[in-house]
């Protein structure tokens, strides 16, 4: 019988997938079970879209991502830090405090496990940190640190 998989199934294959099982394993088990429904011509008419729709959704995605990184060429962070006697930063500038600036300031959402190189912004001046928006995307931040008076 001929079936199309609705959830990955261990040791029978991946969401999406048509394939050709023992009618007694397709009717008693996967069948019932959610796993799987026969292959008819509705029923790869519905994966046909939904995998069009999963590559719709993955371009934009990925083209949101081209722009969020367009916009970040153009933003510099300015940030103000307590700074000590000897003239070093006291603590550190945060991934959450960039992305909530960047939110806040500029309307562009960014997780902060998305930093890929995890340099601590300690000291005054410039930092470049790099992230990554999407598979293959990257984007910088320039965070600037100033001493607060």
């Amino acid at each position: 019988m001929k079936i199309v998989l609705l959830k990955d199934v261990k040791g029978v294959g991946k969401k999406g997938q048509i394939l050709s099982v023992k009618d007694g394993y397709a009717i008693n088990m996967l069948i019932p079970r959610g796993f799987a429904v026969k292959a008819t011509d509705r029923s790869l008419e519905v994966l046909d879209k939904q995998n069009q729709d999963a590559l719709n959704a993955k371009i934009k995605a990925e083209d949101e991502a081209r722009n969020a990184a367009k916009q970040l060429e153009k933003i510099v962070l300015e940030f103000d830090a307590n700074i000590g006697k000897d003239g070093k930063m006291f603590g550190t500038i945060s991934y959450k405090q960039i992305e909530e600036k960047l939110k806040s300031e500029y309307d562009i959402t960014i997780d902060k496990r998305k930093f890929i190189d995890r340099t601590p912004v300690d000291r005054l001046g410039y930092t470049r940190l790099q992230i990554e928006l999407y598979k293959g995307v990257k984007g910088v931040v320039i965070v600037h640190v100033n001493a607060k008076k």
